[in-house]
């Protein structure tokens, strides 16, 4: 099925099978970081596959942080939250998780922070963290807002920020920087976003205070908390389970077996939608372990109908929206989506790619600025896809190979590798053909 770069995907009957998916990529960056600086051990389970958690904590173990892994277990011993003078630079590789919310801890430091990526990393804007944590006293240089940031942490000051992009890793960041600061830190933010770094804070022994604002939230940390290591299992990476959701979508008797899946409510989102469009989802275990909800599903696919996806519902599926729009020809009247301009500055310009390898299948697609609209009852071709160094483009796109018509060529497939190393030996054993 693989051929270097490329990954050559045919049509399937069905999609069948239990999948074990690797541990949640937003709580595993968390636990990474907040193990470091808590005291004492943290043992962490099931930990991310992908490669941005590893620049999470290649980063960490830079900054002074020992840690081990053991199969799928990390070992960190924590430092507190005094950690050591990087003597090289801090290489977030492609990860805007780790530079955006690593941002945070180094500000608060009394040392100077080099942070770099890779040139996909290096196009996306960094001013979002850059200038509420230059407000709260560190010293930040960049390449007009764009990598390599030159980091001069400081003893930090609190303040009150009102986000104006709801983003779930600047929340992170300015919560992970309020623990270095004076005082009480707040942060408001007008559509809500994941909530993984309060309650990962919590469960490392933070007091966090949230109040609802309808639509939005306002969050409040103090400052000169000390954390306690951890031993957990992370759940199942809710983003990753999208790709197979969708997969079974495109087939009136698939099914799977998701057991051990990370079901925060900030993340469920893409279970409403899926059920919405005739996806068949039934939650047969629930439980919450460290304040994260945790189950297992069965699937079975159905008829696919019209869904559309603006404001809130945007910024909550902004991860899941590749692939959703990869199988929207295949649905009875398509789908549309508004409100998603920060696909924009993903790992790609994700409205264009999409678009693009859409129109290479053979579809019609209609695209906007902050969107695109893709009508139903269309039949896709195989073709070659470019992946666009993008790991999202290169899994929504084989899983819409699965129904055209021919094989479909993925270029630049080991982008995957990114979030999910596997994915493609999973998809190919769960292929019914």
């Amino acid at each position: 099925m693989k051929h270097g770069r490329e990954v050559i995907v045919r049509p399937a009957r069905s999609v069948r099978g239990t999948v074990e998916l690797p541990g949640d990529k937003s709580i595993s960056h968390r636990y990474a970081m907040l193990s470091g600086i808590a005291e004492g051990p943290s043992r962490l389970e099931n930990y991310s596959t992908g490669a941005d958690c590893a620049s999470t904590l290649g980063c960490m173990r830079t900054l002074g942080v020992d840690w081990e892994r053991k199969g799928n277990v990390i070992e960190v011993q924590g430092r507190g939250l005094a950690l050591s003078a990087p003597a090289q630079q801090l290489d977030c590789g492609n990860s805007g998780s780790t530079i955006r919310m690593l941002s945070g801890i180094v500000s608060g430091q009394q040392f100077i922070s080099e942070m770099v990526g890779d040139d996909s990393l290096s196009r996306r804007p960094m001013q979002r963290v850059i200038q509420p944590l230059t407000a709260m006293g560190a010293q930040i240089e960049s390449r007009e807002g764009r990598l390599p940031l030159r980091i001069t942490g400081a003893h930090l000051k609190s303040i009150e920020y009102k986000m104006p992009v709801a983003s779930a890793q600047v929340k992170t960041c300015l919560l992970f920087a309020g623990l270095f600061a004076d005082g009480e830190t707040q942060i408001e933010e007008t559509l809500r976003t994941r909530d993984h770094g309060e309650v990962a804070l919590r469960a490392f022994g933070a007091e966090i205070h949230r109040k609802s604002t309808g639509p939005g939230m306002i969050v409040r940390i103090r400052g000169g908390q000390r954390l306690r290591g951890l031993e957990a299992h992370i759940p199942g990476d809710l983003s990753s389970a999208a790709f197979f959701l969708c997969a079974a979508a495109l087939f009136p008797d698939s099914q799977l077996i998701l057991p051990n899946l990370l079901m925060n409510p900030t993340r469920a989102r893409l279970l409403d939608i899926l059920m919405q469009m005739g996806l068949r989802i039934s939650v047969t275990s629930l439980e919450e372990i460290h304040g994260e909800m945790v189950g297992a599903l069965q699937v079975e696919g159905g008829a696919l109908k019209r869904v559309s996806i603006a404001g809130a519902d945007s910024a909550a599926l902004i991860d899941e929206i590749p692939v959703l729009a990869a199988i929207a020809p295949y649905t009875e009247h398509g789908l549309e989506v508004r409100d998603a301009r920060e696909l924009r500055v993903k790992e790609s310009d994700r409205i264009a790619t999409l678009c693009e390898n859409l129109r290479r299948m053979g579809a019609m697609v209609e695209e906007r600025e902050d969107g695109m609209r893709v009508p139903g009852k269309q039949n896709l071709s195989g073709a070659e896809i470019d992946s666009f160094g993008d790991h999202r483009i290169a899994m929504a796109f084989a899983i819409a190979a699965l129904r055209a018509r021919g094989e479909t060529v993925i270029r630049g497939a080991d982008a995957a590798a990114i979030s999910y190393p596997a994915f493609f030996e999973v998809l190919e054993q769960l292929a019914e053909r």
